[in-house]
């Protein structure tokens, strides 16, 4: 079921069932009250990434509080999308581009990994959540994804659970089309990895090219920025092999 963008969405942190009652956090209330100028009456879609998409309408108990009270299940909580995102962090600004596009795109999970070359870092993983939330709330998505701690790449492939099969974009590949690679990829599991502005170290490619359970792609004729190749990469996998099809 196709999401209603007519309507304004919130991400609350609480269950959600008809009838539910709950108050807004001050940020809501400011964004509803003085942004949206929302009325006594007036309707949201809430969702807390758990209970699917909820109807429901607004009161203000005062002048300084709203409540809102869950009406009518609008969509059914879909299963959690499973494809884990791994990409080395970028400069402020474009960060928070690639992980929009990370929750717009179906990633179930997102995995900073510091390479070698990486010339951005994650500062505050409470602000990177906030942006997945944000994003979710913004492209109709019901699923919160998941943001892990970041980890050394090298260190992240010495605990990888093998059953879990590693796409990985190579700017070194002599080749220029994905499709004939990703057709032959008969695991369901699946992480995809972007490296950072630099691309990987020699080190860091002959480490993935020796294990058996990451595949090389490459990404067509041009050089990609890495928050470009990033939407390219998780629109060519989710359409080859991912939850496109």
């Amino acid at each position: 079921m196709r999401a209603n963008f007519r309507m304004q969405r919130l991400f609350v942190d609480a269950p959600l069932s008809r009838g539910v009652a709950l108050e807004v956090n001050v940020d809501q209330f400011n964004y509803l009250a003085n942004v949206l100028r929302m009325q006594e009456g007036g309707e949201v879609l809430l969702f807390n990434g758990r209970d699917g998409e909820w109807k429901a309408t607004l009161t203000f108990p005062t002048r300084k509080r709203i409540q809102l009270t869950a009406i009518e299940e609008t969509r059914p909580q879909p299963a959690p999308c499973d494809l884990h995102y791994l990409f080395a962090p970028l400069k402020v600004g474009r960060l928070d581009y690639l992980v929009q596009k990370a929750v717009e795109m179906g990633a179930g999970l997102l995995q900073p990994v510091m390479t070698q070359h990486v010339q951005g870092k994650i500062t505050n993983l409470d602000k990177l959540r906030a942006n997945v939330v944000e994003a979710a709330e913004q492209c109709g998505v019901l699923g919160i994804p998941e943001v892990a701690e970041p980890m050394r790449l090298l260190d992240l492939l010495d605990r990888w659970p093998k059953e879990r099969r590693i796409i990985y974009c190579d700017e070194g590949d002599a080749g220029q089309n994905p499709l004939p690679v990703l057709s032959a990829i008969r695991e369901r599991h699946l992480a995809l990895l972007v490296g950072p502005e630099g691309g990987f170290s020699e080190e860091e490619r002959a480490r993935l090219r020796s294990l058996d359970f990451v595949t090389a792609i490459p990404l067509g004729p041009r050089i990609l920025r890495a928050d470009t190749a990033a939407v390219a990469a998780l629109a060519v996998v989710q359409a080859a092999i991912g939850d496109w099809r």
